[in-house]
C-alpha cells in the first residue's frame, strides 16, 4: 500500500466507509484494527460531548446581568423586604431597574422577610429564582457551604457602610480617621480576603464554581492514544518478525535452489 492508498484508508476509516483495503500481513491487520478502534472512540466521544453541549444550550437561558433578568419572566427575582436593595429599585429612575421594580411590585411573593429565607429559596428553586442582595453579604454566602450559590453579573450600585455615633460624639472623628487609615493602607482589603476568601469553605472545583460546561480534554481520551501507540509498536514488532522470518525463508529457498542446480 502506497502513501496515497494509506491516506485514503485513514480518511475512509473516519467516514466509516467500510473495508476498502485488505491487509495481507498480520502487522498490517493489527495497524488497521487499532486505527479503526481509535477512530471509533474519538468520533463517539466527540459526538456524545457535542450532543450534551447542544442539549444544555437549549435548556439553559444564560442570565449574566440585571438586564438579562429584566428581559425575561421565567426566572423570578426579589429582595429582602424593607431593605436598602428594595429601596434602591423602588426609587431608581434607570429604565432597567424601574422595569425590574414593576415586575417585583406586582409579585409580592418574591420578597422575603430575612436573608436566610431568600438564600434558601434560591437553593430550592432549581434556577427559577434569583435573590438580589448587598454584594458584601452575597460574596460571603457564596464562600460558605453547601457551595451551591453564585454571584451573577456586576454590582448594580455602590454604597458604603458607616458606624453610627450619638450626635456630637467625639468618637466620630476618631472612627472616621481610623477607617480611612485602614482603607488607605489596605487593612480593610486584607481583612476581607482573610474572612471571605482565605477561609472559604468552597474550594476550587466545587460544583457552584463551575460556570462553564465541562469540556472534553486530551486527558479524557488519553487511553485511546495509548492503545494507538501500543498497537503501532506491536505492529512494528510483528512486522520485524515477519521480515526476519521471510528473509530466513528466502535464504533457505535460495540455498535449496542452488543445491538442486548443482546436483543437476
Amino acid at each position: 500500500m502506497g502513501v496515497a492508498g494509506a491516506s485514503f484508508f485513514l480518511n475512509s476509516s473516519y467516514l466509516l466507509l467500510g473495508e476498502l483495503f485488505f491487509f495481507r500481513s498480520v502487522s498490517g491487520r493489527i495497524v488497521g484494527g487499532v486505527w479503526w478502534f481509535f477512530t471509533l472512540i474519538i468520533i463517539s466521544s466527540y459526538t456524545a460531548n457535542l450532543a450534551a453541549f447542544l442539549t444544555v444550550e437549549r435548556m439553559v437561558t444564560p442570565i449574566n446581568s440585571a438586564d438579562d433578568l429584566a428581559k425575561q419572566t421565567e426566572v423570578e427575582y426579589g429582595t429582602l423586604e424593607s431593605s436598602s436593595t428594595q429601596d434602591f429599585f423602588r426609587k431608581s429612575k434607570i429604565a432597567v431597574y424601574a422595569r425590574m421594580w414593576e415586575f417585583m411590585h406586582t409579585r409580592k411573593n418574591v420578597f422575603t422577610a430575612t436573608y436566610e429565607q431568600g438564600i434558601q429559596r434560591v437553593r430550592e428553586s432549581k434556577g427559577k429564582y434569583a435573590f438580589l442582595m448587598e454584594s458584601t453579604k452575597n460574596d460571603y454566602i457564596n464562600e460558605r457551604r453547601p457551595c451551591d450559590t453564585m454571584k451573577v453579573g456586576g454590582n448594580l450600585d455602590a454604597k458604603g457602610y458607616g458606624v453610627g455615633t450619638p450626635l456630637g460624639s467625639s468618637l466620630r472623628d476618631q472612627l472616621n480617621l481610623a477607617v480611612l487609615s485602614f482603607k488607605e493602607n489596605g487593612d480593610l482589603a486584607r481583612l476581607q480576603n482573610k474572612w471571605w476568601y482565605d477561609r472559604s469553605e468552597c474550594k476550587t472545583g466545587d460544583a457552584n464554581k463551575e460556570s462553564t460546561q465541562n469540556e472534553l480534554t486530551l486527558s479524557n481520551v488519553a487511553g485511546c492514544f495509548y492503545i494507538l501507540i501500543g498497537g503501532l509498536v506491536l505492529a512494528m514488532l510483528v512486522a520485524l518478525l515477519e521480515f526476519c522470518y521471510k528473509s530466513r525463508l528466502e535464504a533457505t529457498r535460495s540455498k535449496v535452489g542452488r543445491y538442486a542446480t548443482n546436483s543437476i
